[in-house]
């Protein structure tokens, strides 16, 4: 990722920070309404605090874009766990979506088709990431 749209990433997301627990909201109703073959994943979960694990995993992320190095490790580490849960390659692709929809809402006209690519971009890296630490063959 380039300088722009690291920045692009960080500054918008400090405008959700403020509204995280609503935006958290939104994207586990967006995710269960369009991919509900992932609510399973959650059958035993309390969802504030899911929402709340969501949040501060996205702000790791989003504050260590200039520093891959850091969180890849993590987010490996993260894809893996997940696959305990159940959760497949192709889910990914439905997180992303929800994750878009949801900044959309939430940033409103903030939310322009630069912030749109760059968040877009960021996703496909860390997703890429994680399918492949999860997935691939060893």
């Amino acid at each position: 990722m380039d300088e722009k749209a690291i920045s692009l990433v960080q500054d918008s997301f400090a405008k959700v920070v403020p509204i995280k627990d609503q935006a958290a909201e939104i994207f586990y109703a967006d995710l269960f309404e369009t991919a509900p073959q992932v609510k399973p994943y959650f059958a035993n979960a309390d969802m504030t605090e899911q929402g709340s694990k969501l949040m501060a995993t996205l702000a790791v992320v989003v504050n260590g874009l200039r520093d891959l190095g850091k969180i890849v490790p993590v987010a490996e580490q993260l894809a893996v766990k997940h696959v305990d849960y159940g959760v497949k390659a192709e889910d990914y692709d439905a997180v992303g979506a929800s994750l878009l929809r949801t900044l959309e809402k939430g940033l409103g006209d903030a939310f322009t088709p630069d912030v749109k690519d760059a968040w877009t971009g960021a996703y496909a890296t860390l997703a890429g990431v994680m399918k492949t630490a999860a997935y691939s063959e060893s």
